[in-house]
């Protein structure tokens, strides 16, 4: 099928960074920052999708985009978006090095001043592209922090029997390690931190590299898959397991929408992020490449590609081609097959009618977290935040008088029928104590 790209979104993960510890339950995180090498990771993968995307000689150049490279970039046309949360400072760093590499410095970045001197932006024209990033809680990009919900998918996962065997096959690795942890806990519920050590040690202290025995990496890397996948992803495609590819899917439907249906400039949405909404969107869409089903954690500056392709004639349909490129070594992208279906392509229409209904908005994520029950969707967590506002006062004791009443009517209505029951005395006094012993809390 001939195709125009029509926009493309993009799902970027960070280059390398420190040591990046989480807690295996909540997956509160700790400090790290970028490194030298992880900017030029990243600087490499932009500069892939700008031949990809933005070069005139490209078959893949995006529609409406300048065609001249050295020609600065229309900011109206680019949004960028960057993780806050866990891992933000590198993350945040690994985006601008990508933009560096998308949108290099072109001396045509240049104002006319009123005197008749023109100024060209520094370094050569750098362009310098906006990037958001949210300032608190971020829901859209980090919505697993704080998640009662997530919280208990987690410990289920680490009680399952399914966890408890590969905990057993695991014992020959962990014995194996131990002694390059350096007290560090070793066990299947702590493999991420297990991982990140030995992968961060292994890339930039030689000492420890010329140490550490064959294999140990790649089993830990197998362990680690195992255990991020079975914590980020879940079989139902609304179950909370997912609730990082859930999350970030409301920006992307919205900028497919915008490009697609919409009168709209935008060409290029990038998100910065971290490794869990790729395992995420991997489960819910069923992605599989030439090697079967995609799993586990991506590798540094890897990349999710959104195309948004305009189809042939007479109907030019819009469509979504996904493709995947797991980090530097990967020297292209690669199509996905999405939902089991046949076409390496699927209509956008049909992309958003099996995903709008299970995606987590911002305004969604308080009651997709919950784990009790509040009338209008309303969480027990909401009092401590202020979120009892006078107006769901009154509406909780409305509800509550309103359970009053019809109590009290059937305890009416069958005192009433007692007068005229020819049951036994005793048996209506029997009644009579059930009866009232479910008013009872």
């Amino acid at each position: 099928m001939v195709s125009k790209v029509l926009g493309v979104l993009i799902l970027a993960r960070n280059g390398d960074r420190s040591e990046f510890l989480q807690d295996p339950y909540s997956y509160a995180p700790s400090f790290t920052e970028s490194t030298a090498l992880g900017a030029v990771e990243s600087f490499q993968l932009g500069s892939y999708l700008k031949s990809t995307y933005l070069d005139s000689s490209s078959p893949l150049h995006i529609r409406d985009m300048p065609l001249d490279p050295s020609h600065p970039i229309p900011p109206s046309k680019v949004n960028v978006h960057a993780k806050s949360g866990g891992e933000g400072a590198a993350i945040f760093d690994s985006s601008i090095a990508l933009l560096q590499g998308l949108f290099p410095p072109t001396p045509l970045n240049k104002m006319e001043l009123a005197n008749g001197s023109s100024v060209v932006s520094p370094l050569g024209g750098y362009q310098y592209v906006p990037v958001d990033m949210s300032t608190e809680g971020d829901r859209v990009l980090e919505p697993w922090t704080d998640c009662k919900a997530f919280k208990k998918h987690v410990s289920e996962v680490y009680a399952s029997e399914e966890f408890k065997q590969t905990t057993k096959d695991a014992e020959h690795f962990f014995g194996s390690v131990h002694d390059y942890m350096f007290g560090r806990p070793a066990t299947l519920v702590d493999m991420w931190n297990v991982y990140d050590y030995l992968n961060t040690q292994l890339i930039h202290n030689q000492s420890f590299a010329f140490r550490l025995p064959p294999t140990l990496i790649e089993q830990a890397r197998g362990f680690a898959d195992y255990k991020e996948n079975a914590v980020f992803s879940d079989e139902d495609i609304a179950g909370i397991g997912n609730i990082a590819g859930r999350a970030i899917l409301s920006p992307i439907i919205k900028s497919l929408e915008r490009i697609a249906f919409e009168d709209d400039p935008l060409r290029i949405l990038l998100i910065e992020t971290s490794y869990q909404p790729f395992i995420s969107l991997f489960s819910m869409l069923n992605a599989k490449g030439d090697n079967g089903q995609l799993t586990g954690i991506p590798n540094y500056a890897s990349a999710l590609a959104f195309e948004v392709l305009q189809g042939p004639a007479p109907e030019f349909r819009d469509f979504v081609r996904l493709k995947f490129k797991n980090g530097t070594d990967d020297a292209e992208f690669h199509t996905l097959h999405i939902f089991d279906h046949p076409e390496k392509s699927v209509a956008v229409t049909e992309f958003i009618y099996r995903l709008e209904h299970h995606v987590v908005p911002s305004d969604k994520w308080t009651s997709t977290c919950s784990t009790s029950w509040f009338p209008f969707g309303m969480d027990a967590t909401m009092a401590s935040e202020g979120a009892f506002t006078p107006f769901r006062i009154v509406l909780l004791s409305l509800i509550a008088l309103g359970a009053i009443a019809i109590a009290y009517r059937k305890y009416t209505q069958t005192k009433r029928a007692k007068r005229y029951d020819p049951m036994r005395e005793d048996e209506a006094q029997a009644t009579f104590v059930n009866e009232k012993s479910r008013l009872l809390p």
